[in-house]
């Protein structure tokens, strides 16, 4: 048995899919494998971003990118067919690309509501299904594949933004982690997902502009997530040392969830 930092967290050789890796919590979640010898394919709507996001990281290791648009299930077809082509099988897939949309209650739209559903929970429950040919492919219990899911912590209290459709579908992330950690376990994945609370990313560019000093003075920690915060956990639900980890949901928010910071 060896116990050492450089065993327990190595993750070099592996492969890895960052959806909306592009930007914000993708980027650093795809920044972060790469720099520690993952290969790793990101993807994302905007193909130009995407592109430039893959050139930037190369320059610290391999990134590929292949932008798609993962809500249509002509987009998931097309992506999951180039993986299937350049790769044997896929070690981590992280779940990240995501949408929001707010709106009064009472005028809130039905086609917002089917967008963030669609691409925040239908996306995932079936790019994972279609990826898991190869996130099977070798994988076993004791050096499992890795699904990682990006949730939220709207998904774990009730938000005073108008995103309603936003945390409900978060909170379904949630639950798809713990249905699918059952349901794979035995074909050799682990299924874990991450709710963060503020990073700087442009989904929360608009609030953060308007709100930062409330929202960091409201957290209990004092400040709001950062690159460095996300690589860890990043990295660490990819490595040797959560092979016996499954279903389930990290908060990653200075304690936000919990409640309001005590002074």
């Amino acid at each position: 048995m060896s116990v050492s930092i450089n065993a327990l967290f190595n993750v070099a050789g592996k492969v890895a899919v960052v959806t909306g890796g592009s930007r914000g919590i993708g980027r650093m979640i795809a920044e972060a494998y790469v720099e520690n010898g993952v290969k790793t394919y990101i993807t994302a709507r905007k193909g130009e971003a995407c592109k430039q996001t893959a050139s930037e990281l190369n320059q610290m290791g391999e990134c590929i990118a292949l932008p798609v648009d993962l809500s249509t299930s002509d987009g998931r077809a097309q992506f999951v067919s180039e993986m299937k082509a350049r790769e044997k099988k896929l070690d981590i897939l992280v779940n990240n690309a995501g949408a929001a949309w707010g709106a009064p209650y009472e005028e809130y739209p039905e086609d917002g509501y089917d967008k963030v559903m669609d691409i925040n929970v239908k996306a995932i429950f079936m790019l994972t299904r279609d990826l898991l040919p190869l996130l099977a492919k070798d994988a076993r219990p004791e050096n499992p594949s890795r699904v990682i899911n990006i949730g939220s912590i709207d998904g774990l209290r009730v938000s005073s933004t108008d995103n309603f459709a936003y945390g409900a579908s978060k909170a379904a992330v949630h639950f798809l982690t713990k249905n699918l950690a059952v349901r794979l376990a035995g074909k050799g994945l682990t299924v874990n997902a991450i709710a963060p609370g503020p990073f700087e990313s442009n989904m929360m560019s608009h609030l953060l502009s308007q709100f930062r000093d409330k929202i960091e003075s409201e957290n209990p920690l004092g400040r709001i997530g950062n690159p460095t915060d996300m690589a860890g956990l990043a990295v660490y639900l990819a490595s040797p040392a959560t092979s016996y980890m499954t279903g389930q949901i990290i908060a990653l928010d200075g304690g936000r969830h919990l409640g309001a910071r005590q002074d």
